[in-house]
Protein backbone atom coordinates (compact mmCIF):
# COMPACT_ATOMS: atom_id res chain seq x y z
CA UNK A 1 0.00 0.00 0.00
CA UNK A 2 1.22 3.45 -0.86
CA UNK A 3 4.34 2.15 -2.60
CA UNK A 4 5.53 2.06 -6.19
CA UNK A 5 6.39 -1.54 -7.10
CA UNK A 6 10.07 -2.12 -7.83
CA UNK A 7 10.83 -5.71 -8.86
CA UNK A 8 12.65 -7.97 -8.63
CA UNK A 9 13.90 -6.95 -5.22
CA UNK A 10 15.06 -8.51 -1.96
CA UNK A 11 12.59 -7.52 0.74
CA UNK A 12 13.01 -7.68 4.52
CA UNK A 13 13.85 -4.91 7.00
CA UNK A 14 14.01 -6.41 10.51
CA UNK A 15 17.12 -8.41 11.30
CA UNK A 16 20.45 -8.79 13.07
CA UNK A 17 23.77 -9.83 11.58
CA UNK A 18 27.55 -9.70 11.60
CA UNK A 19 29.61 -7.41 9.37
CA UNK A 20 31.39 -9.50 6.73
CA UNK A 21 33.44 -6.65 5.22
CA UNK A 22 33.37 -2.88 4.83
CA UNK A 23 33.81 -0.66 1.78
CA UNK A 24 36.20 2.17 1.17
CA UNK A 25 35.76 5.13 3.54
CA UNK A 26 33.83 3.18 6.22
CA UNK A 27 35.48 3.84 9.58
CA UNK A 28 32.62 3.35 12.07
CA UNK A 29 32.38 -0.42 11.52
CA UNK A 30 34.72 -3.34 10.91
CA UNK A 31 34.42 -6.99 9.99
CA UNK A 32 33.08 -9.02 12.91
CA UNK A 33 30.94 -6.25 14.42
CA UNK A 34 27.45 -7.29 15.50
CA UNK A 35 24.82 -4.99 14.02
CA UNK A 36 21.15 -4.24 13.46
CA UNK A 37 20.27 -3.00 9.97
CA UNK A 38 17.65 -0.22 10.22
CA UNK A 39 15.11 0.92 7.60
CA UNK A 40 15.53 4.59 8.47
CA UNK A 41 19.17 5.59 8.74
CA UNK A 42 21.37 8.17 10.43
CA UNK A 43 24.08 9.91 8.39
CA UNK A 44 25.20 11.99 11.44
CA UNK A 45 25.87 15.00 9.16
CA UNK A 46 22.51 16.56 8.16
CA UNK A 47 20.43 19.07 10.15
CA UNK A 48 18.08 16.33 11.33
CA UNK A 49 20.91 14.13 12.59
CA UNK A 50 22.53 17.08 14.37
CA UNK A 51 19.24 17.97 16.07
CA UNK A 52 18.53 16.31 19.41
CA UNK A 53 14.82 16.38 18.55
CA UNK A 54 14.89 14.46 15.27
CA UNK A 55 15.64 11.00 13.90
CA UNK A 56 14.49 11.83 10.34
CA UNK A 57 17.80 11.85 8.46
CA UNK A 58 17.73 13.88 5.22
CA UNK A 59 19.91 11.36 3.42
CA UNK A 60 18.68 8.02 4.75
CA UNK A 61 15.10 8.41 6.00
CA UNK A 62 12.79 5.61 4.90
CA UNK A 63 12.28 5.51 1.13
CA UNK A 64 10.27 2.56 -0.19
CA UNK A 65 10.88 3.50 -3.83
CA UNK A 66 14.68 3.56 -3.73
CA UNK A 67 16.07 0.25 -4.94
CA UNK A 68 19.75 1.12 -5.37
CA UNK A 69 22.78 2.30 -3.39
CA UNK A 70 23.10 6.07 -2.95
CA UNK A 71 26.77 6.26 -3.94
CA UNK A 72 26.39 5.20 -7.58
CA UNK A 73 22.65 4.57 -8.03
CA UNK A 74 23.36 0.90 -8.74
CA UNK A 75 22.25 -2.33 -7.10
CA UNK A 76 24.68 -4.64 -5.29
CA UNK A 77 22.58 -7.73 -6.10
CA UNK A 78 22.26 -9.45 -9.46
CA UNK A 79 21.38 -12.74 -11.11
CA UNK A 80 22.58 -13.70 -14.60
CA UNK A 81 23.90 -10.17 -15.01
CA UNK A 82 20.51 -8.53 -14.31
CA UNK A 83 20.00 -6.35 -11.21
CA UNK A 84 17.93 -7.35 -8.20
CA UNK A 85 16.90 -4.23 -6.30
CA UNK A 86 17.31 -3.24 -2.64
CA UNK A 87 14.49 -2.46 -0.18
CA UNK A 88 14.52 0.40 2.38
CA UNK A 89 18.29 0.24 2.57
CA UNK A 90 18.34 -3.17 4.27
CA UNK A 91 17.12 -6.15 2.15
CA UNK A 92 17.37 -8.62 5.00
CA UNK A 93 15.66 -11.68 3.46
CA UNK A 94 19.11 -12.80 2.36
CA UNK A 95 22.16 -14.50 3.86
CA UNK A 96 24.25 -11.53 2.72
CA UNK A 97 23.15 -7.95 2.17
CA UNK A 98 24.82 -4.61 1.47
CA UNK A 99 23.84 -1.48 3.41
CA UNK A 100 24.90 2.14 3.65
CA UNK A 101 26.94 2.55 6.86
CA UNK A 102 24.28 4.96 8.16
CA UNK A 103 21.64 2.21 8.00
CA UNK A 104 23.54 -0.12 10.34
CA UNK A 105 23.66 0.17 14.14
CA UNK A 106 26.53 -1.46 16.04
CA UNK A 107 25.43 -3.35 19.17
CA UNK A 108 26.80 -5.34 22.09
CA UNK A 109 28.43 -8.52 20.65
CA UNK A 110 27.14 -10.51 23.64
CA UNK A 111 23.50 -9.84 22.73
CA UNK A 112 21.83 -12.90 21.13
CA UNK A 113 21.12 -12.02 17.49
CA UNK A 114 18.05 -14.27 17.33
CA UNK A 115 16.41 -12.13 20.04
CA UNK A 116 17.61 -8.55 19.48
CA UNK A 117 16.83 -8.75 15.74
CA UNK A 118 13.26 -7.68 16.59
CA UNK A 119 14.61 -4.37 17.92
CA UNK A 120 15.65 -3.26 14.43
CA UNK A 121 12.08 -2.15 13.67
CA UNK A 122 8.80 -3.11 15.33
CA UNK A 123 9.56 -3.45 19.01
CA UNK A 124 11.71 -0.31 19.16
CA UNK A 125 9.01 1.58 17.23
CA UNK A 126 6.25 0.74 19.72
CA UNK A 127 8.42 1.06 22.79
CA UNK A 128 9.84 4.43 21.71
CA UNK A 129 6.42 5.77 20.68
CA UNK A 130 5.40 5.47 24.32
CA UNK A 131 8.65 6.21 26.19
CA UNK A 132 10.05 8.92 23.88
CA UNK A 133 6.94 10.55 22.40
CA UNK A 134 3.80 9.93 24.49
CA UNK A 135 5.81 10.02 27.76
CA UNK A 136 3.00 8.89 30.08
CA UNK A 137 3.45 10.14 33.65
CA UNK A 138 3.52 7.54 36.41
CA UNK A 139 -0.03 6.56 37.36
CA UNK A 140 -1.53 7.76 34.07
CA UNK A 141 -4.04 6.01 31.78
CA UNK A 142 -2.96 4.86 28.30
CA UNK A 143 -4.97 3.45 25.38
CA UNK A 144 -3.19 1.34 22.76
CA UNK A 145 -4.90 0.75 19.41
CA UNK A 146 -3.83 -2.51 17.78
CA UNK A 147 -2.38 -5.37 19.84
CA UNK A 148 0.08 -6.79 17.35
CA UNK A 149 3.78 -6.77 18.19
CA UNK A 150 4.16 -2.99 17.77
CA UNK A 151 1.09 -2.23 19.87
CA UNK A 152 2.19 -4.63 22.59
CA UNK A 153 5.61 -2.97 22.58
CA UNK A 154 3.79 0.34 23.12
CA UNK A 155 1.90 -1.25 26.01
CA UNK A 156 5.20 -2.57 27.40
CA UNK A 157 6.52 0.99 27.31
CA UNK A 158 3.46 2.20 29.22
CA UNK A 159 3.99 -0.56 31.80
CA UNK A 160 7.67 0.40 32.16
CA UNK A 161 6.66 4.06 32.61
CA UNK A 162 4.33 3.11 35.47
CA UNK A 163 0.91 3.64 33.86
CA UNK A 164 -1.91 2.67 36.21
CA UNK A 165 -4.30 1.52 33.50
CA UNK A 166 -3.55 0.34 29.96
CA UNK A 167 -6.56 -0.11 27.67
CA UNK A 168 -6.00 -2.34 24.64
CA UNK A 169 -8.20 -1.82 21.58
CA UNK A 170 -8.37 -4.62 19.00
CA UNK A 171 -10.87 -6.46 16.80
CA UNK A 172 -9.46 -9.88 17.75
CA UNK A 173 -10.74 -10.94 21.22
CA UNK A 174 -8.17 -13.73 21.54
CA UNK A 175 -5.38 -11.15 21.73
CA UNK A 176 -6.42 -9.87 25.15
CA UNK A 177 -5.15 -12.88 27.09
CA UNK A 178 -1.69 -12.48 25.55
CA UNK A 179 -1.81 -8.70 26.02
CA UNK A 180 -2.03 -9.12 29.82
CA UNK A 181 1.63 -10.20 29.76
CA UNK A 182 2.49 -6.72 28.46
CA UNK A 183 0.62 -4.80 31.14
CA UNK A 184 -2.76 -4.37 29.37
CA UNK A 185 -5.47 -4.13 32.05
CA UNK A 186 -8.63 -3.52 29.99
CA UNK A 187 -9.77 -4.67 26.56
CA UNK A 188 -12.16 -2.93 24.17
CA UNK A 189 -13.39 -4.52 20.96
CA UNK A 190 -14.98 -1.79 18.78
CA UNK A 191 -17.23 -4.42 17.16
CA UNK A 192 -18.97 -5.00 20.48
CA UNK A 193 -20.22 -1.42 20.84
CA UNK A 194 -22.91 0.54 19.02
CA UNK A 195 -21.13 3.88 19.58
CA UNK A 196 -17.69 5.00 18.35
CA UNK A 197 -14.88 3.41 20.38
CA UNK A 198 -13.53 6.84 21.40
CA UNK A 199 -16.82 7.55 23.20
CA UNK A 200 -16.59 4.19 24.98
CA UNK A 201 -13.06 5.00 26.20
CA UNK A 202 -14.02 8.54 27.28
CA UNK A 203 -16.83 7.06 29.41
CA UNK A 204 -14.52 4.40 30.89
CA UNK A 205 -11.94 7.00 31.96
CA UNK A 206 -13.96 9.97 33.16
CA UNK A 207 -13.23 12.25 30.22
CA UNK A 208 -10.54 10.42 28.28
CA UNK A 209 -7.16 8.76 28.66
CA UNK A 210 -4.00 10.74 29.39
CA UNK A 211 -2.15 9.16 26.45
CA UNK A 212 -3.00 7.03 23.42
CA UNK A 213 -0.78 5.22 20.92
CA UNK A 214 -2.18 4.08 17.55
CA UNK A 215 -0.44 1.06 15.98
CA UNK A 216 -2.76 -0.14 13.19
CA UNK A 217 -2.33 2.17 10.18
CA UNK A 218 -6.13 2.37 9.93
CA UNK A 219 -7.12 6.03 9.62
CA UNK A 220 -10.35 5.51 11.59
CA UNK A 221 -8.32 4.07 14.46
CA UNK A 222 -6.06 7.12 14.24
CA UNK A 223 -9.05 9.45 14.58
CA UNK A 224 -10.39 7.40 17.50
CA UNK A 225 -6.99 7.48 19.20
CA UNK A 226 -6.91 11.26 18.99
CA UNK A 227 -10.52 11.81 20.04
CA UNK A 228 -10.28 9.50 23.07
CA UNK A 229 -7.60 11.52 24.90
CA UNK A 230 -8.52 13.96 27.66
CA UNK A 231 -8.77 17.64 26.78
CA UNK A 232 -5.92 19.97 27.82
CA UNK A 233 -3.33 17.34 28.79
CA UNK A 234 -4.18 14.41 26.49
CA UNK A 235 -1.55 13.34 23.95
CA UNK A 236 -2.19 10.96 21.03
CA UNK A 237 0.71 9.42 19.12
CA UNK A 238 0.30 7.93 15.63
CA UNK A 239 2.60 5.03 14.74
CA UNK A 240 0.78 3.04 12.04
CA UNK A 241 1.45 3.79 8.36
CA UNK A 242 -1.78 4.72 6.53
CA UNK A 243 -2.79 4.08 2.94
CA UNK A 244 -1.43 6.77 0.61
CA UNK A 245 -4.95 8.09 -0.11
CA UNK A 246 -6.10 8.19 3.53
CA UNK A 247 -7.29 11.45 5.08
CA UNK A 248 -7.38 12.31 8.77
CA UNK A 249 -10.56 14.19 9.68
CA UNK A 250 -11.51 15.56 13.09
CA UNK A 251 -13.34 18.63 14.35
CA UNK A 252 -10.96 21.58 14.97
CA UNK A 253 -12.44 21.96 18.48
CA UNK A 254 -10.62 18.76 19.43
CA UNK A 255 -7.38 20.69 18.89
CA UNK A 256 -8.64 23.98 20.28
CA UNK A 257 -9.48 22.11 23.50
CA UNK A 258 -5.72 21.59 23.82
CA UNK A 259 -5.40 17.95 22.93
CA UNK A 260 -2.03 17.15 21.34
CA UNK A 261 -1.55 15.02 18.22
CA UNK A 262 1.92 13.66 17.45
CA UNK A 263 3.44 11.27 14.95
CA UNK A 264 6.59 9.19 15.12
CA UNK A 265 8.87 7.07 12.97
CA UNK A 266 10.89 4.34 14.67
CA UNK A 267 9.83 5.59 18.10
CA UNK A 268 11.99 8.72 17.72
CA UNK A 269 15.12 6.62 18.26
CA UNK A 270 18.24 7.73 16.39
CA UNK A 271 19.26 4.28 15.13
CA UNK A 272 23.04 4.44 15.39
CA UNK A 273 23.04 6.52 18.56
CA UNK A 274 20.11 5.09 20.55
CA UNK A 275 19.72 1.43 19.61
CA UNK A 276 22.67 0.32 21.72
CA UNK A 277 20.85 1.52 24.83
CA UNK A 278 17.66 -0.36 23.87
CA UNK A 279 19.70 -3.55 23.44
CA UNK A 280 21.19 -2.92 26.89
CA UNK A 281 17.67 -2.70 28.37
CA UNK A 282 17.24 -6.29 27.18
CA UNK A 283 20.66 -7.34 28.45
CA UNK A 284 19.85 -5.78 31.86
CA UNK A 285 16.49 -7.64 31.97
CA UNK A 286 14.51 -4.37 31.96
CA UNK A 287 12.96 -5.40 28.64
CA UNK A 288 11.82 -8.96 27.94
CA UNK A 289 12.01 -9.76 24.22
CA UNK A 290 11.24 -13.47 24.46
CA UNK A 291 7.53 -12.86 25.00
CA UNK A 292 7.29 -11.12 21.61
CA UNK A 293 8.75 -14.15 19.80
CA UNK A 294 5.97 -16.67 19.21
CA UNK A 295 7.27 -18.73 16.28
CA UNK A 296 10.41 -19.66 14.39
CA UNK A 297 10.75 -21.04 10.84
CA UNK A 298 13.62 -21.76 8.46
CA UNK A 299 13.93 -19.35 5.53
CA UNK A 300 12.51 -21.95 3.10
CA UNK A 301 9.19 -21.72 5.01
CA UNK A 302 8.98 -17.93 5.10
CA UNK A 303 5.42 -18.00 3.71
CA UNK A 304 4.28 -19.72 6.92
CA UNK A 305 5.43 -16.58 8.76
CA UNK A 306 3.27 -14.39 6.51
CA UNK A 307 0.29 -16.71 7.05
CA UNK A 308 0.70 -16.45 10.83
CA UNK A 309 0.89 -12.64 10.57
CA UNK A 310 -2.20 -12.34 8.36
CA UNK A 311 -4.24 -14.63 10.66
CA UNK A 312 -3.13 -12.63 13.71
CA UNK A 313 -1.82 -15.81 15.32
CA UNK A 314 1.74 -14.72 15.96
CA UNK A 315 3.62 -11.69 17.19
CA UNK A 316 7.14 -12.08 15.86
CA UNK A 317 8.24 -15.09 13.87
CA UNK A 318 12.02 -15.46 13.71
CA UNK A 319 13.32 -16.61 10.33
CA UNK A 320 16.61 -18.50 10.50
CA UNK A 321 18.84 -18.30 7.45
Amino acid sequence: KGQNPVFPRILGHEAAGIVESVGEGVTDLKAGDHVLPVFTGECKECRHCKSEDSNMCDLLRINTDRGVMLEDQKSRFSINGKPIYHFVGTSTFSEYTVCHVGSVAKINPLAPLDKVCILSCGISTGLGATLNVAKPPKGSTVAVFGLGAVGLAAAEGARMAGASRIIGVDLVPSRFELAKKFGVTDFVNPKEHSKPVQEVIVEMTDGGVDRSVECTGNVNAMISAFECVHDVWGVAVLVGVPHKDAEFKTHPMNLLNERTLKGTFFGNYKPRYDLQSVVEKYMNKELELEKFITHEVPFAEINKAFDLMLKGEGLRCIITM
